[in-house]
């Protein structure tokens, strides 16, 4: 004990004590280079005030699309984990597990805040709820595990979500953000392209809308099949949106590519997408476009399950009650 310790008064030690601080309370912007605080990034649904937006998970996907952030989520089909025996520096297997238990850790952070649960195997997470009053499907990429890349799992989601669609004559809404097939499982995944499509056309022939939102980024095979197969094409501003990527086309035909090139407002620009929407917009635009190809649904016949209950969400904050104050 030295004499400044002695000395410095209780409250004096506690106001000086060294404070653990997180990690993450601030975000770089990718655009601007700004440092942006983590809980304004939050409350702006993860755009930054340059416009940059942002990954965001499944669960704030589905906050942000469904009414009164209210849904039931939706099991998807299991399918054989490793059926090539595929291993490269590490058995598949193994970026399974790691996979899952990253979004696992993720989950059981974003659960503590509250909200309507999800269920996620892979990449696929779906749900069904009412977007607009209008009764939807919605099915989520997600790109933090694995890349968002298209295997046997992510497939036999989007078939089984896009059957659950006609099953309850509900819109069906699909946000992708993928880097293509999956290596490790080979033809199998590249198989999924055509079963997503059949699955389309059994929309299209129920007269059933299918609109793509198209997040950054959608590559590869999803771009080549599922993802440019909607009725709408909405993409978020500055997402990457191609087959290969530009370096590859670069190298590949020897030219420098247009500034913007692949990116959604270039698309929007020759005609392969039909809307570029801000992300806090994105709801009542999708409300709006569900309403036109669906007006004669019969809203009030659809209900969700009673249990379902309004999580807690940076949209509707209670002031504090002051201290004097009764209950």
């Amino acid at each position: 004990m030295n004499w400044i310790t002695k000395v410095t008064p209780p409250g004096l030690k506690t106001m000086l004590a060294k404070k653990d601080t997180p990690d993450d309370l601030w975000v770089k912007c990718p655009l601007s280079g700004e440092l942006v605080y983590k809980t304004d990034l939050e409350e702006n649904w993860h755009v930054t005030p340059a416009g940059a937006h942002l990954r965001i998970s499944p669960r704030t996907r589905l906050r942000l699309l469904f009414d009164d952030e209210r849904w039931e989520p939706l099991a998807l089909p299991s399918v054989p984990h490793d059926p090539l025996k595929f291993k490269d520096d590490k058995p598949y297997p193994s970026r399974l597990k790691a996979a899952k238990a990253k979004i696992a850790a993720r989950d059981k952070k974003e659960a503590e805040s509250g909200g309507a649960p999800i269920i996620q195997e892979d990449c696929m997470v779906a749900a069904y709820g009412k977007i607009g009053g209008v009764p939807t499907v919605v099915l989520v990429q997600d790109f933090a595990f694995m890349g968002g890349s298209l295997g046997m799992a992510a497939g036999e989601g989007f078939v089984a979500a896009a059957q659950m669609a006609l099953a309850r004559k509900a819109g069906f809404v699909v946000c992708t953000a993928s880097g293509g097939a999956r290596m490790q499982e080979g033809t199998l995944s590249l198989m999924q392209m055509p079963r997503t499509t059949l699955a389309i056309n059994e929309l299209a022939e129920a007269k059933l809308p299918y609109i793509v939102l198209l997040t950054d980024p959608t590559s590869g095979g999803v771009s080549a099949s599922y993802a440019m197969l909607g009725d709408i094409h909405i993409a978020e501003p500055g997402a990457m949106i191609a087959f290969s990527g530009p370096r590859v086309i670069e190298q590949t035909i020897r030219e420098s590519l247009p500034k913007g090139f692949q990116r959604s407002e270039f698309l929007r620009e020759k005609g392969q997408v039909d809307i570029v929407c801000d992300r806090r917009k994105l709801k009542d635009t999708i409300s709006n476009v569900l309403s036109m190809l669906m007006p004669n649904v019969r809203r009030a016949e659809d209900r969700l399950p009673v249990s379902l209950t309004p999580p807690k969400t940076h949209a509707a904050k209670t002031p504090n009650k002051s201290k004097g104050s009764s209950a």
